[in-house]
């Protein structure tokens, strides 16, 4: 076989117990828990041939070329060549699309590198003459996703997915994700509606900011306050517990960018529309008794969290209330999904 086609979507995931804080390639400082996404995709396709004097890369994003993505794809493929050999003899020509906005508060580097990597799995099967992908297929592409971006290793999974070792869950591993299979139904329909409060870049990329744990003084208790958040979250989806989820989902946005504030040098990347959206969901929810919530990536974006019995209290209050705060009034709309899935070959 001297080419081939594979193309996966792969969706982003919103963290609950947030990652933040690493060590050796890529292995996380504390456990993390995560929805994966529905609409908020990326899809891939990976056109590949055989190339002697390869590996050769021809990358397009949103159908353009795109420089400082190419480059970063360039240095994974190298990195991944002594467990995909046959990379050193292939040219690939990779087309990726977002089905949301670049930068627009929804983490783009889960979705596009866990569909990349399954590309590569994809790719290892075909010439190998394997069938359908396993279970253990999957692990192995958690494996690989999280040698690419962290949070990527928990989008292999649907509808939630934890990372991380911890002692309230014994398959949990530091080298890839696993799927929760034990998630109350009320969760597998939640929504994540998404308020763009500035469609900005960040201020600090996640890798510098992950390496700003490594000298904050609240480091320490910041991972004994994760993996506790981790057990009762954990205990929360399986037993339908909204009133402990609000609680958890809300203390861990706040601690991930109390932590930004507290690193050296700090950043403070909540913006005042921020600040007035979460007072307004609470305000909401204590007079309603509705179990909406927020979680915040890092970043100023609010990422909004309730079931499916209420969406319409809720996208009745969003758009009369938190919509004006959101810049050129955007928001985007979505929801727990299964996962990734194969959209051609």
């Amino acid at each position: 076989m001297d080419t081939g086609t594979t193309a996966w979507r792969s969706p982003s995931n919103i963290a609950i117990v947030k990652y933040w804080g690493k060590h050796g390639n890529q292995l996380p400082n504390n456990p993390s828990v995560s929805f994966t996404l529905d609409k908020a995709h990326t899809e891939t396709r990976v056109t590949w041939q055989y190339a002697p004097a390869g590996p050769e890369l021809d990358f397009r994003f949103e159908g353009a070329e795109n420089t400082a993505f190419a480059d970063k794809i360039r240095k994974l493929l190298q990195s991944f060549l002594p467990a995909f050999p046959f990379l050193a003899n292939m040219k690939l020509t990779i087309d990726s699309h977002n089905s949301f906005p670049h930068s627009s508060g929804i983490a783009s580097s889960a979705s596009s590198m866990s569909a990349l990597v399954m590309c590569l799995l994809d790719i290892e099967q075909q010439l190998a003459g394997e069938d359908a992908p396993t279970g253990e297929w999957f692990r192995k592409a958690s494996f690989f996703a999280r040698l690419a971006s962290g949070s990527a290793s928990r989008s292999v999974f649907g509808p939630a997915a934890l990372w991380g070792k911890t002692p309230f869950h014994s398959e949990s591993h530091d080298e890839y994700a696993i799927p929760l299979e034990d998630v109350d139904p009320v969760f597998r329909s939640y929504h994540d509606t998404i308020l763009i409060i500035s469609a900005g870049t960040k201020a600090v990329s996640s890798r510098a900011g992950h390496a700003l744990m490594d000298d904050n003084p609240f480091a320490g208790e910041r991972y004994r306050q994760a993996n506790r958040n981790t057990g009762e979250l954990l205990r929360a989806l399986h037993t339908a517990d909204l009133e402990a989820f609000v609680n958890i989902a809300e203390a861990e946005a706040l601690q991930l960018h109390a932590l930004m504030m507290t690193s050296h040098p700090s950043f403070i990347l909540m913006q005042p529309g921020t600040l007035e959206a979460i007072a307004r969901i609470r305000a909401f929810r204590s007079d309603t008794g509705i179990p909406l919530c927020f979680t915040l990536d890092a970043g100023p974006n609010v990422h909004l969290l309730y079931p499916d019995a209420h969406k319409q209290q809720v996208m009745d209050f969003v758009l009369h209330s938190l919509k004006p705060l959101c810049q050129e009034g955007r928001i985007i709309e979505d929801q727990v999904g299964r996962g990734p899935a194969r959209i051609g070959q």
